[in-house]
């Protein structure tokens, strides 16, 4: 993701001014964060939190992809609202992801009121993705627990009871990201896909972001860029 953000902001007329990788950690410091006007974070779940407050405690605003650090996710807002920073975060940068939230909202609404369907989620990316189940599809599920009253939550691999959607994870080759979100009765099954062709779209996203996010304050996600 990293070689893609910076060849499309690159193209987008930006200039990178700093990278940090496993090699150069050492420099990510005040005085070189202090070179950009917004840094684009897509790194590990154990190294993201610490990343993201070092660039807003230079006074950086922050947009990041990195997902599975989340239960520290109100202490970042809670700074940023104190020290009136900017922190754009979103689990799938993509715009067509983001259509597909919106369309699956919809589609929960309606079977809402259809209890001989359930629902499952599966979602399918590279081999060399940590956390499981994806981000993308902790937000879909999120989203479908929301819309439909039978649903209370959901269940990693396997629901326990009717209550929960079971969200399963594949790992397999070099996959940018297939989601699915799949209705069964037995009747039919209904099915809303998205598949990534490449990472090139969650790049323009993420740089997409940090152009909305430079010279605002507050937290912001996909829906507000979206909604501009």
């Amino acid at each position: 993701m990293g070689h893609e953000i910076e060849a499309v902001a690159r193209e987008r007329g930006h200039q990178v001014v700093l990278i940090i990788d496993r090699e150069n950690q050492g420099d990510l410091t005040p005085e070189q964060l202090k070179k950009a006007d917004v840094a684009i974070e897509f790194t590990l779940p154990d190294a993201a939190y610490n990343n993201i407050m070092s660039c807003l405690q230079a006074d950086v605003p922050v947009v990041s992809g990195t997902t599975g650090w989340l239960d520290r996710f109100q202490e970042v807002v809670d700074y940023c609202r104190e020290h009136k920073q900017a922190f754009f975060h979103a689990s799938n940068f993509s715009i067509g992801v983001n259509l597909f939230f919106r369309i699956n909202q919809q589609m929960a609404r309606i079977m809402n009121q259809f209890t001989d369907y359930d629902v499952e989620i599966e979602e399918t990316h590279h081999v060399h993705k940590v956390d499981a189940p994806s981000g993308t599809a902790v937000k879909l599920a999120d989203i479908l627990v929301h819309e439909i009253d039978r649903k209370k939550g959901w269940k990693k691999e396997k629901a326990e009871s009717a209550r929960e959607i079971p969200v399963r994870s594949i790992r397999e080759d070099e996959i940018p990201g297939i989601h699915r979100a799949m209705y069964h009765s037995s009747f039919d099954d209904i099915e809303i896909k998205h598949s990534a062709k490449s990472r090139e779209g969650f790049a323009l996203g993420a740089v997409l972001a940090a152009e909305f996010v430079q010279g605002r304050q507050g937290i912001y996600s996909m829906e507000d860029l979206l909604n501009m």
